[in-house]
């Protein structure tokens, strides 16, 4: 079948991996077990070879409609025909405290709830990323899937038929009867107790995780404007949790391009050290703290890794693994022909400044509203914090992760400045051991440096690096992170300069943000890419920051977001970009956008208020 549009796909996890499944019904992405275990159905980066789980109906004139149940991650996918509605609900089962089921690792509900439908099963998975081959075999009640490594299994109520490399099945339902079919995993001695899955029990697991993901909604403390939005977006961050460790990935994707055609096609299946400050704060506004504790607690475990003189990497795997060596898989076509396809990234080994001011942030947050900091933990920031008084003058590679050499970004430089003011603020709060001579020095020149070398009287605006007279809108982030004033002239004239549409010299094309200009800024990529969804949200939140004395701003602030939450996708969901006719773009979905929705939705909510 030919490929869906990213945008026409929804999320179902169990807080160890994920799956996409289409409004067509077709599952066309897992990788199981972890996030970044090899995918088991990948259509989504080669509709041929990659592997599907498909439960479509054959009846003609079909329309289709996608929905959550309410505030939970179970997803309900329903076919309207003339002749009747049905629907499958599409869920990982979890018990009490996240805990995964012994009952299966994936389940889709088959029920017709008017008139009658008939349905086509197929089941063809393509493990390893479609390099490993595989032995389908018909069993009592289902059939396995034996390849190295990993055997999965399929529990049926219908008789299965051998398909190709997968199996298939065609059956009929009248109204009010339903099927359920379990995939899950068979241990390595293949056994199983065999058997289809009853109606009882698929039951049973169903109200099991509705029960949980309700529960957990239920914790969350916001009550503003958006309240739904906000719920949508904290439901898909846990989605995105590795329950074992804490992180987040930065989306459970890999290769879905920025450009359809093109080569900016990267792995997104890891945990940025940049998404720390974001994270925690938005969590934490949500009332989420636990989640916010946990993936402190992952980065303080980073943090303990480290030896004298060594730096923080950029990405590290869910486990907290260093390596994440970045391979392409060429016998992959790519998502609607965007080769290549590539796993690991290899942004694991660049130099990226901007990473210690979102850490040292982090875990300011975290000392003010969740736990303090121990006298361990504060050792190690504070060898940190040395470490960034040494380097901050270095070229790097920079929050957007390029590949045209290393350069002297400025909001690498205003990040470095983060990362000595909160260690200094941490200390003054705590009474903690510091070097505050050399801490408030350094501080002190690297925000005389930014302010002299970061500024183009040319532009009127702060500049992306201190050699390239060119806007970058990770900038709108410096009221954010209180380098300056929200009403500061020149965060004024920045904001005025980058609020401008691409022929007027802007970044801003109605209302959606590119994060730079790829033609005056290159970045040793080829190709183009969209407009960044976080871009937006920055803008808006730098728009609201600014609007104390200009309630004008307040006003084209909220305008922009509630024009922004008409580009998420049907199920509320986005990914990190948007093209030019506003397909969705990039890895889907992706925590980071969803994140600066959070900060941006919570701080607007808070002026409008006022």
């Amino acid at each position: 079948m030919p490929y869906q549009p990213i945008e026409d796909y929804g999320i179902i996890g169990n807080l160890r991996t994920a799956a996409l499944i289409g409004k067509n019904g077709s599952l066309d992405w897992l990788c199981y077990p972890r996030f970044d275990s090899p995918s088991v159905f990948g259509a989504l980066l080669d509709d041929k070879k990659g592997g599907h789980f498909r439960i479509e109906s054959t009846a003609d004139n079909v329309t289709h409609k996608q929905l959550y149940w309410p505030d939970t991650n179970v997803l309900v996918t329903r076919f309207l025909s003339p002749d009747g509605v049905g629907e499958t609900v599409d869920f990982m089962p979890l018990g009490a405290n996240g805990a995964c089921s012994p009952d299966g690792c994936l389940i889709r509900r088959v029920r017709v709830v008017r008139g009658a439908m008939r349905f086509r099963l197929e089941c063809h998975p393509a493990f390893n990323y479609a390099r490993d081959e595989h032995i389908t075999r018909i069993v009592k009640g289902g059939a396995h899937f034996n390849a190295p490594g990993l055997r999965l299994g399929l529990r049926s109520p219908v008789r299965l038929q051998h398909s190709g490399n997968g199996v298939s099945a065609e059956f009929s339902l009248s109204e009010g009867s339903g099927k359920s079919f379990q995939l899950y995993e068979v241990d390595a001695r293949g056994h199983d107790s065999g058997g289809a899955l009853s109606e009882q029990q698929s039951e049973q697991l169903f109200n099991d995780t509705v029960a949980y993901w309700r529960k957990w909604v239920a914790n969350g403390t916001y009550t503003g404007r958006w309240r739904e939005m906000m719920n949508r977006s904290a439901l898909a961050l846990k989605l995105l949790t590795y329950e074992p460790t804490g992180a987040i990935v930065a989306a459970p994707t890999c290769s879905l391009p920025e450009s359809l055609g093109g080569a900016r096609n990267w792995d997104y299946r890891y945990t940025w050290i940049r998404d720390a400050a974001f994270t925690v704060y938005s969590l934490m506004r949500l009332g989420y703290t636990e989640e916010a504790m946990r993936f402190a607690g992952f980065l303080e475990a980073r943090c303990k890794e480290l030896s004298d003189g060594d730096s923080l990497q950029t990405v590290y795997g869910i486990d907290g693994r260093r390596n994440l060596k970045e391979e392409t898989l060429g016998h992959l076509d790519g998502y609607m022909g965007s080769r290549p396809v590539r796993i690991g990234n290899a942004a694991y080994r660049q130099l990226q400044l901007d990473i210690y001011g979102e850490l040292m942030d982090s875990l300011y947050l975290y000392n003010k509203y969740g736990t303090p900091i121990s006298y361990e933990l504060w050792t190690y920031m504070r060898r940190l914090t040395n470490w960034v008084c040494d380097n901050w003058r270095k070229k790097d590679d920079a929050i957007w992760e390029v590949r045209g050499g290393r350069r002297d970004f400025v909001y690498s430089k205003v990040m470095c400045w983060v990362a000595v003011d909160r260690a200094v603020r941490l200390a003054t709060k705590r009474s903690l051991p510091a070097d505050w001579r050399r801490w408030i020095r350094v501080r002190d020149q690297i925000y005389e440096s930014v302010m002299k070398r970061g500024w183009s009287e040319k532009r009127k605006a702060f500049i992306q690096s201190y050699d390239r007279d060119a806007l970058d809108a990770s900038l709108f982030l410096m009221p954010l992170v209180f380098f300056v004033s929200p009403n500061d002239p020149r965060m004024l004239q920045t904001i005025d300069a980058i609020n401008k549409s691409p022929k007027e010299g802007g970044l801003v094309s109605d209302g959606l943000v590119y994060r730079y200009d790829v033609d005056k800024t290159p970045d040793g990529l080829k190709g183009t890419e969209g407009t960044f969804n976080i871009c937006t949200f920055w803008l808006v939140e730098a728009l609201t920051r600014a609007s104390r004395d200009n309630p004008a701003r307040l006003q084209e602030a909220r305008l922009l977001f509630e024009q922004m939450l008409g580009y998420a996708n049907h199920l509320g969901l986005y990914s990190e970009q948007l093209g030019v006719g506003g397909r969705a773009l990039g890895n889907f979905p992706q925590a980071l956008t969803h994140l600066s929705l959070i900060s941006a939705a919570f701080n607007l909510d808070r002026y409008l208020g006022r």
